[in-house]
């Protein structure tokens, strides 16, 4: 896996549009020793798509569980994805990143090699797997929101904005660690810390309608907040097991983030949690957690939280909620929330096979919503 591979390969890095080349040529890996990890690329190992191309599972020849992402070589798109994700992830190392292994670009190809998470992603322990994978404790829930929030805290501390932060970008591995993944879109300022040398990057428009932040929408004008934002439309589906976007239903419940925030500013959160957590969450947890996301979520970014605040709001809703690991779980039951929220959620937990799509709120008007289908936004 070292660069004694590299001499006998056609390089990516020759190729006229790139501007410059990639930094870690001991990383290349040869495509003959991907496609005996994968079995010449089998559809039986494939485990996912994405905006980049195919996903396969594969054992490298030593043993080793890895995830390869294989691009479309004809797309200018997925060359620029290619070339920023191994700039980002040859330089930033942190136990809530997924690691990075590395990369093949023989024969025009490009594959991205990355360590293989056992569970998957986050969005198929919430809802619309069919898998019918078991439903993950409020505790559970709380540990992967705080692995997500360390990660985007030292992204951000990196002069690091992730820009497509969702459930399906977070992985999680056999002990349900949470690590963030796709970097393709990602930008980085030019100080040692974005918040403190430059207040905003200028840039078209990128990420996930759904999980964008308005105000980077309007400006173009992209900062750390914009990850804040698109993490609580996150915490939402983690709190309310329920898709991002739900077209079926009624206007103020489309989408997950307006409808969370109404139910959190009547003080009544509890009535839209995940069935799943009814009588399973202690008030003062639930009352944290609803105030981290009303701010995360607000609607300009001066007035959202740094990672730093929202990791350490995020720790003490855990904290909140230690004692019902303690109680008798007689005694739970009337300690905790949610009780009598089931019709509620019987509302909103329809069409549940529904993905993320268009983000859909006051400053969004007739949008075009696919089912089943997650889309990625280019200006």
């Amino acid at each position: 896996m070292g660069s004694k591979h590299s001499k006998e390969t056609t390089s990516i890095n020759d190729a006229s549009n790139l501007n410059h080349r990639i930094p870690v040529e001991s990383s290349r890996i040869p495509f003959v020793a991907l496609q005996e990890a994968t079995n010449n690329f089998d559809d039986k190992f494939l485990i996912g798509m994405g905006g980049f191309g195919k996903v396969y599972r594969g054992v490298l020849c030593d043993g080793t569980k890895v995830a390869l992402k294989r691009g479309n070589p004809k797309s200018r798109q997925g060359i620029e994805e290619f070339r920023t994700e191994i700039e980002m992830l040859s330089q930033l190392r942190h136990p809530h990143l997924v690691s990075w292994m590395g990369y093949c670009d023989e024969n025009n190809e490009m594959i991205l090699i990355y360590e293989y998470m056992e569970n998957g992603n986050l969005r198929s322990h919430l809802y619309g797997s069919d898998l019918r994978l078991p439903s993950m404790s409020w505790e559970q829930r709380l540990e992967i929101c705080i692995g997500i929030a360390r990660g985007l805290h030292y992204l951000h501390t990196s002069a690091v904005i992730h820009r497509d932060v969702k459930s399906t970008n977070i992985l999680l591995d056999e002990n349900f660690v949470a690590k963030i993944t796709d970097f393709g879109i990602s930008k980085t300022g030019t100080g040692t810390e974005l918040d403190q040398t430059q207040t905003h990057i200028s840039t078209n428009v990128k990420g996930t309608m759904g999980y964008l932040d308005p105000e980077y929408f309007r400006r173009q004008q992209l900062t750390e907040k914009s990850d804040v934002y698109s993490f609580g439309v996150v915490l939402c589906e983690v709190l309310c097991a329920r898709p991002v976007v739900t077209p079926s239903l009624p206007r103020d419940q489309v989408h997950i983030a307006e409808w969370a925030l109404k139910w959190q500013k009547k003080g009544q959160l509890e009535q839209i949690i995940d069935p799943n957590l009814i009588g399973k969450i202690r008030p003062d947890s639930l009352r944290k957690f609803g105030e981290t996301v009303e701010k995360c979520l607000a609607g300009y970014d001066v007035n959202r939280p740094s990672m730093r605040h929202v990791l350490w709001n995020l720790e003490y809703a855990l904290h909140l909620q230690e004692p019902v690991i303690q109680d008798d779980s007689e005694e739970n039951s009337t300690s905790c929330v949610g009780e009598s929220s089931s019709q509620v959620n019987a509302i909103s937990h329809v069409d549940a096979n529904f993905s993320a799509a268009q983000i859909e709120n006051s400053n969004f008007d007739d949008h075009t919503v696919k089912q089943g289908q997650e889309r990625r936004i280019s200006l």
